[in-house]
């Protein structure tokens, strides 16, 4: 079992812990939070021990062995440092920082003092990926792919009201690409690999973060569209086009349904098993398996998803002149 804490108070970090605790890899030991009344409420609600507001008292505890951090994006490199530099494994959810350099440095800090980080993504865990990836084969060349992720967020009503939420905030490294566009990415990284070229069409909102976009990854012989955004909401499903077939999936994340429909046959199949519905329990399962056997080979592959993951979307904000508030 592998001793862990949580750094954020919000539902993803309940989900994580639901989910830890479903892989039955974790014990959850402590919790932080700003605020005490926070941080002792969800405590006293996962039945733990411990709960702080202060990172570096947490980070000096001998009884935990990794940290899942789940602040606001623009957060994550300086608490990450914190943990890594005590000797802890960080489990830092999506966008893990706002730039390469970032990223580059913690990777170091953490080989150092010879601990491992890993970027918590859920759908590039999941048996369905893992099924898609192994498949790929079925479709041939691939010619075209478009990944849609687009959610319409109740916290764009905020802004339209001229409230600026951390996600829709350029001081707190938000913005549509950085938050959903990152589960299509990784999707197609991890099938495609790192793409020739990016480019990025976005809406920019008067905060100077995107809301919307159409990002464009070229491949040899194909180019894989991406569109996401958090102020209108699609139900297309995502496809990817081969010249001997079609695979459509439901959804970017957690990719609950995959089928193939074979260009000559006009035969269709469906090639997805069920998955847990708390979805995040592979990547638990599979981060702890890292932890506890120190497979370096995968957790290899996982710092390269991460880096080129971290070079579209910095690129797709270079282009645009999104800038966060870190780099300012």
């Amino acid at each position: 079992m592998i001793n862990f804490a949580t750094v954020g108070t919000g539902w993803i970090t309940e989900a994580f812990i639901q989910a830890a605790r479903l892989s039955e890899q974790y014990q959850l030991v402590g919790v932080y939070s700003r605020t005490e009344e926070k941080a002792k409420q969800l405590a006293h609600q996962y039945n733990t021990p411990n709960y702080y507001t202060d990172l570096e008292e947490m980070a000096k505890s001998d009884e935990i062995q990794a940290v899942y951090i789940a602040s606001p994006n623009s957060l994550h490199f300086e608490q990450t440092l914190i943990f890594l530099k005590n000797k802890k494994h960080v489990i830092c959810e999506k966008p893990i920082f706002s730039n390469s350099a970032e990223l580059a440095t913690a990777y170091k800090t953490a080989e150092e003092n010879g601990v491992f980080l890993f970027e918590a993504i859920r759908n590039i865990h999941t048996p369905n990926f893992k099924i898609l990836k192994e498949k790929l084969y079925m479709a041939g060349q691939l010619r075209s792919a478009i990944l849609p992720y687009l959610q319409y967020s109740s916290r764009y009503d905020a802004f339209l009201k001229g409230e600026e939420p951390n996600i829709f905030s350029a001081e707190y490294s938000g913005g549509a690409l950085v938050d959903l566009g990152v589960y299509p990415i990784y999707l197609a990284v991890g099938l495609f690999g790192e793409p020739k070229k990016v480019s990025y069409h976005p809406v920019i909102l008067r905060s100077g973060v995107d809301g919307s976009g159409t990002l464009l990854l070229e491949y040899d012989g194909f180019v894989c569209t991406i569109l996401c955004s958090k102020i209108v909401h699609s139900i297309l499903p995502c496809e990817i086009n081969g010249e001997k077939g079609t695979f459509v999936l439901e959804d970017a994340a957690p990719i609950s349904e995959i089928q193939f429909h074979d260009s000559h046959t006009k035969e269709s199949q469906i090639l997805s098993v069920d998955q847990e519905q708390q979805n995040m329990v592979y990547e638990c399962i599979n981060i702890a398996n890292i932890i506890q056997n120190n497979h370096t080979l995968e957790y290899n592959q996982l710092k390269d998803w991460s880096n080129i993951v971290l070079r579209i979307t910095e690129e797709a904000r270079r282009q645009n002149n999104i800038v966060f508030g870190v780099e300012k």
